[in-house]
C-alpha cells in the first residue's frame, strides 16, 4: 500500500482488487456502490448461491476506508453505501469513532461485526446476512437500523446507547452459545425500538432497558424452547407504550384498528415465558390479540408492574400462568375470555382503578375471575373489586362482591362456624342487606303483637300502671335499628360489629317474642 501522504492526498492504493477500488472510488464521491447481478435468487444474501471475487471485499479495506479513509472529492460528502457486496474477514471496529455515513444493504459478512465501545453517527445495515453483531456499549448519535438482516449467533447490545432509533423490523435473531438472542441489558433508547415482526429464537433480554418513546413488537413471534423465558425484560422503562399487538402485511393493521381489505394479519406470537417485572410504561401495555405458549412452569410474569392502561386481549393461555401481583394499573381494559382459569391467574396486591371491559363482561364473570385468582381464601382481591365497582356508581354490584366475598371465607371455617354463617347470610346478609334485617325485625315485631293482641288483657297493676309489653318493648328496639339502616351507616360496611350488633337485636326480639307466647299459654292453663 501507499504511504499515509497518498492515502490522504486521495491516492488509490496499490494492492487492492477490482472490487475494493471501485468502493475506494465511491466513498470519495459519497456514492452508491452496487454490485448486485440482478438476478433476485443469486442477490439473495441469505441464499446459497456464491458469490465470488467480484463481489468481495476485505472486511479491513472497509475498516480503514471508515478510520481513515482519503478524502471526499469536491463538492461531495464521503460516506459508505454498499449493495450486494460480501465483506471478507472480520469488520472490526472495536473502541473506534466513525464519522462517515455507513449503509450497506443486501450485503454478506463472512464474519462477526465487531462494534464494542464504538463511536459512531448513524449505522444502517439492511437485509444483510451477519453471523453475529458485537456492539456492547455502542454510542451512536443518531439511528441504528437492522431491519430485515438475519444474525446467526446472535446480537449484543449490552449498555449501549442509541441517539435516537433502533430498527429491527423483520429482522431474524438465532440464539448464540448462552441461549440469548438479543441480549440488550442496560440498553438506552433515546426514541423507538421497533421491532416488528422480528422474529427472536432464543432469549430476548432487555433487563433495565429504557426506551424513550414506545417498544414496538407488532407481529413479532417470539421462540425460545431452550430456557425458561423468551421475553426477559425485568425493571424495563417505556416512556409511552408497549405494543404486543398484530401487524399487518401489504398494509397497516395496528392495535385497535381493522385491517384493509386484502392485509393479511400476523399477530404477535410467543412461544416461552414473559417476564416484565417492576416495569414502568408511561402510556399503556397492550396485548391485544396476543397468543402465548407456555409450559406448565413458565408464566406471563407482570409482578409490580406500573401504567396508566393495560389492555389484557389476547388469547387465554391454555397452559401455564398470568402473575399480575403487586401490579398498578389505570384502566383495566379486557375480555372475560382472555384470562386464564383458576389456579393460573395470581393478583395478590393488584391494584387497578378503572374496569373497562370490551365484549360481555357480568358480574358472575368479575367474581368468577377474582375466584380464578383465589385458590386460597384471600379477601383482598373482592375488596378492591368491590372499591373500584362502588366508584363507579354500582353499589348494588360492589354489595354483591362484599357478599361473595363472605361466602367463600365461609368455606374455610370449621362446621360450627360455617353454620353460623349461613344463618347470618340468610338473616341480615352479613350486614350488607340492613333492609333484610328491618323485615326479619318487623315480621317478629307483629308475631309478637298478634300474640298479645289474642291474650287476654292483663290486670293493671297496683300503682296504676300497665305492665311491661314485650310488644312495645320490641318495637322500642325496632325503629332505631330501621333509622340506623336508613342513615347508610351499614351501607357496604360488612364490619363485624355491626353484624353482631343485628344478631343481638335480633335475638333480643325473638326472645320478646317466646315471652309474649309464653305469658298467653300461662294464662290459659
Amino acid at each position: 500500500m501507499t504511504d499515509g501522504a497518498g492515502i490522504q492526498a486521495g491516492d488509490l492504493p496499490d494492492d487492492l482488487t477490482a472490487a475494493e477500488a471501485g468502493m475506494w472510488q465511491a466513498f470519495r464521491n459519497g456514492s452508491v456502490y452496487d454490485l448486485s447481478s440482478g438476478d433476485t435468487v443469486v442477490d439473495d444474501p441469505h441464499g446459497g448461491h456464491p458469490w465470488g471475487e467480484a463481489r468481495t471485499v476485505r472486511a479491513r479495506i472497509v475498516a480503514w476506508l471508515l478510520l481513515d479513509g482519503p478524502p471526499a472529492l469536491a463538492g461531495r460528502v464521503s460516506s459508505l453505501k454498499l449493495v450486494g457486496v460480501q465483506l471478507s474477514g472480520s469488520l472490526d471496529l472495536a473502541g473506534a469513532t466513525v464519522e462517515p455515513y455507513v449503509e450497506l444493504r443486501r450485503c454478506r459478512f463472512e464474519r462477526d461485526v465487531l462494534l464494542p465501545e464504538a463511536r459512531v453517527t448513524t449505522l444502517r445495515m439492511v437485509d444483510c446476512s451477519v453471523p453475529r453483531l458485537e456492539a456492547a456499549r455502542l454510542q451512536t448519535e443518531g439511528d441504528l437500523h437492522l431491519p430485515r438482516c438475519r444474525f446467526h449467533n446472535g446480537v449484543r447490545l449490552t449498555d449501549a446507547h442509541i441517539g435516537t432509533d433502533l430498527m429491527l423490523n423483520m429482522a431474524i435473531v438465532y440464539r448464540d452459545r448462552t441461549g440469548r438472542s438479543i441480549a440488550a441489558d442496560g440498553m438506552t433508547v433515546g426514541q423507538d425500538l421497533q421491532a416488528e415482526m422480528l422474529e427472536s429464537h432464543g432469549e430476548l433480554r432487555l433487563r433495565s432497558a429504557k426506551i424513550g418513546v414506545s417498544l414496538n413488537l407488532r407481529g413479532a413471534r417470539l421462540t425460545n424452547p431452550y430456557t425458561r423465558f423468551a421475553l426477559n425484560a425485568p425493571q424495563l422503562t417505556v416512556e409511552r407504550s408497549l405494543y404486543m399487538t398484530p401487524a399487518g402485511l401489504g398494509g397497516q393493521a395496528l392495535s385497535g384498528t381493522t385491517p384493509a381489505h386484502g392485509t393479511r394479519v400476523q399477530r404477535f406470537e410467543c412461544r416461552g415465558g414473559v417476564r416484565l417485572d417492576d416495569g414502568r410504561f408511561g402510556d399503556a401495555v397492550d396485548l391485544e390479540r396476543a397468543r402465548f405458549t407456555f409450559t406448565d412452569d413458565q408464566e406471563l410474569s407482570l409482578r409490580r408492574v406500573q401504567t396508566p392502561e393495560l389492555r389484557f386481549l389476547g388469547e387465554r393461555p391454555q397452559r401455564g400462568k398470568v402473575v399480575l401481583s403487586g401490579a398498578r394499573v389505570g384502566n383495566l381494559v379486557d375480555r372475560a375470555d382472555a384470562w386464564p382459569g383458576p389456579g393460573s391467574l395470581h393478583m395478590g396486591g393488584f391494584a387497578y382503578e378503572n374496569l373497562v371491559p370490551q365484549g360481555p363482561f357480568p358480574l358472575a364473570g368479575r367474581l368468577g375471575w377474582v375466584a380464578a385468582a383465589t385458590a386460597e381464601y384471600n379477601p383482598e382481591p373482592y375488596e378492591r373489586l368491590a372499591a373500584v365497582l362502588r366508584a363507579g356508581g354500582e353499589d348494588e354490584d360492589a354489595r354483591e362482591v362484599l357478599l361473595a366475598k363472605q361466602r367463600r371465607r365461609r368455606e374455610t371455617l370449621p362446621p360450627a362456624a360455617k353454620l353460623w354463617g349461613y344463618v347470618q347470610d340468610w338473616t341480615v346478609a352479613y350486614g350488607y342487606r340492613p333492609g333484610r334485617a328491618a323485615v326479619w325485625m318487623a315480621v317478629l315485631w307483629a308475631a309478637s303483637s298478634l300474640a298479645f293482641a289474642r291474650a287476654d288483657p292483663p290486670p293493671v297493676s297496683r300503682d296504676g300502671h300497665p305492665p311491661w309489653n314485650p310488644a312495645l318493648f320490641a318495637l322500642d328496639l325496632l325503629l332505631p335499628v330501621i333509622d340506623l339502616g336508613q342513615g347508610g351507616q351499614w351501607r357496604l360496611q360488612g364490619d363485624w360489629q355491626w353484624v353482631q350488633t343485628a344478631m343481638i337485636l335480633l335475638g333480643w326480639i325473638l326472645a320478646t317474642t317466646v315471652a309474649a307466647g309464653a305469658t298467653r299459654l300461662l294464662r290459659r292453663g
